[in-house]
């Protein structure tokens, strides 16, 4: 038998590539956290992960082992979930940035609906910097965004992700040439990626289109007007990764993270349960057509 216990330890290293980091989000020693992996290994009788000093990374088996934890550990919580005597109920204030809106959100919020039916959303979609605010002024219970990567700050990292250079397939746009870009309005975290990549080369570019919305930019870029800075998990329909062919610069990391406002509750617990449960492997993201 697999213990869910030790799987789920397993699953939070194997997100946050780093033991300690995984016994912070789980709230137990840094030691339990690795006797858990191990005595997982030996019950399989092979090595889930890859580590040294300065990186964790899975093995073969141990991706293999990542989907099976998942489906274990979501079929628990469904249970409990159905078994509780008391059901979770109330109204959670929910910021999401658009571009997981339109891919893997849809799903993960019919799932939720489904374990918990009177919980109530209030859908607030916008840029991380907008979210942030809000989450700041009290005005959001949770947040589910973009951030570049820094100091640990207690929130939970879901995913971690790179920025690329997107646009229209075929696009004419060659090494030397200047660079149309495609972005958000400030304050973006992609726009200023981009910009900040294309002024540390001395690449000439110009702003060739400004929307705030991800429909607006796509339309952009798939018109051929120019190219934006996506995270490559995300990468809307129609657009395919053009930075290599146009001789763009490498774009920075990115991370997708949950984070609570001032005040915890029952449901948005809830709703983070969903999420963290949710398969987010990039092959899982399947953004709608047209969207």
């Amino acid at each position: 038998m697999l213990d869910p216990v030790r799987l789920r330890s397993f699953a939070a290293v194997a997100r946050a590539r780093s033991f300690t980091r995984a016994a912070a989000t789980l709230g137990v020693g840094q030691s339990t956290v690795s006797q858990h992996v191990r005595r997982l290994e030996a019950t399989v009788g092979r090595p889930l992960l890859d580590r040294d000093t300065h990186s964790v990374s899975l093995t073969v088996d141990g991706e293999a082992m990542l989907e099976f934890a998942a489906t274990i550990l979501d079929a628990g919580d469904r249970a409990m979930a159905h078994f509780r005597a008391s059901r979770v109920h109330g109204r959670v204030r929910f910021g999401v940035s658009e571009d997981l809106v339109l891919t893997r959100l849809p799903a993960v919020l019919a799932d939720f609906r489904r374990r918990h039916p009177e919980v109530d959303l209030e859908l607030t979609v916008g840029l991380a910097g907008g979210l942030e605010h809000r989450l700041d002024a009290g005005e959001l219970d949770l947040m589910f965004a973009k951030r570049l990567p820094g100091p640990d700050d207690g929130r939970l990292v879901v995913r971690r992700d790179r920025f690329v250079w997107v646009g229209a397939p075929g696009l004419p746009l060659g090494p030397g040439d200047p660079v149309p870009v495609v972005a958000y309005p400030p304050p973006s975290l992609s726009r200023t990626a981009a910009v900040g990549a294309l002024e540390a080369v001395g690449r000439p570019w110009r702003m060739a289109c400004t929307s705030g919305s991800l429909s607006g930019l796509r339309a952009a870029a798939l018109a051929g007007l120019g190219v934006l800075a996506h995270a490559t998990t995300l990468v809307p329909d129609g657009l395919e990764v053009v930075g290599d062919r146009a001789g763009l610069p490498e774009l920075g990391p990115v991370e997708l993270v949950l984070a609570h406002g001032r005040r915890h509750s029952d449901p948005a617990e809830a709703l983070v349960r969903s999420i963290r449960t949710a398969d987010l492997r990039p092959e899982s993201w399947t953004p709608p057509n047209g969207g």
